[in-house]
């Protein structure tokens, strides 16, 4: 008797945890803001967006926070992510950036380039994801 009451208790608790496992599923379903973008100037001077409804806006953004004349777009992001290097020894000197599906990618191919370039203590100075990479 004992051992069809923890079997009948069993069945019940595993009904309600996929009752709560779907409500939490249904729950969290809202459109993901899903473009981002960064911008880079002179000397080390960037800017970044992320989770923006579209890339113009990304972009606009990015080359807002910028905030100086000689930043340009060199990434946008859909789906993915985008990373910036640049030497910490020499702001003005070598950088690099990637875009890649996954954050550690991006950010390891940005240091990849930067030290291509000639860096010599590169570090991650930004980076942007979008909301579903």
């Amino acid at each position: 008797m004992a051992s069809i009451l923890r079997r009948a208790a069993g069945a019940a608790l595993s009904g309600a945890r996929l009752v709560g496992i779907a409500a939490l599923l249904g729950a969290g379903v809202v459109p993901a803001q899903a473009a981002g973008a960064i911008a880079i100037g002179a000397c080390g001077t960037y800017g970044y967006a992320y989770d923006y409804k579209t890339l113009a806006l990304a972009q606009t953004a990015a080359l807002q926070k910028c905030g100086d004349r000689s930043c340009r777009l060199v990434a946008t992001v859909r789906r993915a992510c985008a990373a910036f290097a640049v030497d910490a020894k020499d702001l003005c000197g070598s950088h690099g950036y990637a875009v890649a599906p996954r954050l550690a990618r991006a950010q390891n191919t940005a240091l990849q380039q930067c030290y291509h370039h000639g860096g010599k203590t590169c570090v991650i100075r930004a980076f942007a994801c979008d909301a579903k990479s």
